[in-house]
């Protein structure tokens, strides 16, 4: 096997929750361009199946669209038994869950902590969870999560946002120093990335400009960028990779990115 054949996935099932746009239905693309029958889950029926269509004729590859709330345990367990029953199997799970506005700590409330912790760490983990009998199953299981660089990064309005993702962090660790040696699990740790919610950001010019002078590599990301990292980590191109967070993020090394909140 050649290094390049490392990168394929053929005959591998992928579940990616949050895959409606963004980071999500990109990561679905690159799975199928490398091989697996995909299934993408979100609460966005229509996103879902436009994502599941550009699979299919893109890449050939068996896209099957699956409505589901991440919130919802229900919903999750009944996700997953439904792509189990479609595929017959289930080799890899990228969970894409989490955001936040930035805000002031003073007016951040116990209900904003308790969210982003609902939606960053805890509706990832009930997703590995349930998955977990099935890639058990597996003979090339891998879990990606898809966390943040204010997980390692600070900036002041990210309390609630970075302390979810730097949660979600040690978990990753957590999980497979249990989940070892069936399970490998990993996350990508984006930075500015060009997804839906910041292109209204960066539809700003200073705004633009202030993302790119910031970020080392002098540019903002793409949600590709972050598809080829996902891509690496789901598949035996990593395989003796687990435990990892992996930045995407141009070499970002600290956050100037402050909100305009004044000094208390």
């Amino acid at each position: 096997m050649s290094v390049l054949d490392t990168f394929r996935l053929d005959g591998r099932v992928a579940l990616l929750s949050g895959a409606g746009r963004g980071i999500g239905a990109a990561a679905a693309l690159a799975l199928a361009g490398a091989g697996a029958d995909v299934a993408v889950l979100a609460r966005t029926g229509e996103q879902l199946e436009k994502v599941a269509a550009q699979v299919r004729e893109q890449t050939g590859r068996r896209a099957l669209p699956v409505v589901a709330d991440a919130y919802d345990a229900h919903d999750t367990a009944a996700a997953v038994q439904r792509v189990v029953a479609e595929y017959g199997r289930l080799d890899v799970v990228v969970s894409i869950t989490g955001g936040a506005f930035p805000r002031p700590f003073a007016k951040t409330d116990d209900e904003m902590l308790v969210d982003s912790f609902r939606s960053n760490v805890i509706n990832g983990l009930r997703l590995v969870r349930c998955a977990l009998p099935h890639l058990l199953e597996s003979d090339s299981a891998s879990v990606v999560m898809v966390s943040s660089a204010i997980g390692h990064v600070v900036g002041r309005g990210y309390v609630a946002y970075g302390s979810g993702k730097a949660a979600l962090d040690h978990s990753v660790r957590l999980l497979a120093a249990e989940l070892n040696p069936k399970v490998r699990v990993n996350a990508v740790a984006p930075g500015a990335v060009l997804t839906d919610s910041l292109e209204k950001v960066a539809a700003d010019p200073a705004m633009k400009a202030l993302l790119e002078r910031e970020t080392p590599l002098h540019r903002i990301g793409t949600v590709e960028d972050v598809a080829a990292a996902v891509l690496y980590l789901a598949g035996p191109a990593s395989s003796y990779v687990t435990g990892q967070v992996l930045a995407v993020d141009g070499g970002l090394v600290k956050s100037n990115l402050d909100m305009p909140f004044p000094d208390l």
